[in-house]
């Protein structure tokens, strides 16, 4: 993954916010999303966005390049307060230094005013919403399942059995 360093060499904080936020709406695009930009100071949210349907989101964008340790701090409140309750539907929180976005549900973040990331460990608390874009196409994430077979050692064996057995693996939509 290429990162991206760009934002780190903008100083002010409100300049860097209004970069991310553009960076946020190049990537939606990229992604089939069709972002649009509220006129005027919207409670709670920066963009709406849309995939191919009528199912608008509110999405709040937020970025950080504040690292302690392993992770990064990502600040989602506003200046003085958390937001209040379906101010948006998604966070969209952009790690600057490691070019790594993550889309997190409003209910995982309600009542939060700075949310820890770890993108380099896999398995941490917010992994699983690293990259999901698929959420804001209003898509359900995927699974792969694994199954696992093995062909029994008798005389009525079919020809060119595995011994050792066969995986295949299988994606759910």
């Amino acid at each position: 993954m290429k990162k991206n360093r760009g934002g780190i060499r903008i100083k002010n904080c409100k300049d860097r916010g209004a970069w991310a936020e553009l960076r946020f709406a190049v990537r939606a695009m990229e992604e089939g999303l069709r972002p649009a930009r509220p006129w005027g100071e919207p409670s709670g949210y920066d963009f709406l966005v849309h995939h191919k349907s009528t199912r608008l989101f509110r999405v709040q964008v937020k970025s950080t390049i504040y690292k302690q340790h392993r992770c990064y701090h990502c600040t989602i409140r506003t200046q003085d307060r958390v937001y209040k309750k379906d101010s948006f539907d998604f966070v969209a929180a952009y790690v600057i230094p490691e070019d790594v976005w993550y889309i997190l549900p409003e209910r995982i973040v309600r009542g939060m005013s700075t949310v820890g990331l770890y993108p380099a460990m896999a398995g941490a608390k917010y992994d699983e919403f690293k990259e999901a874009w698929y959420l804001l196409r209003g898509e359900q994430q995927r699974e792969t399942l694994t199954i696992q077979a093995c062909a029994e050692d008798y005389a009525g064996k079919p020809s060119g059995a595995n011994e050792l057995g066969d995986q295949l693996s299988i994606t759910q939509p």
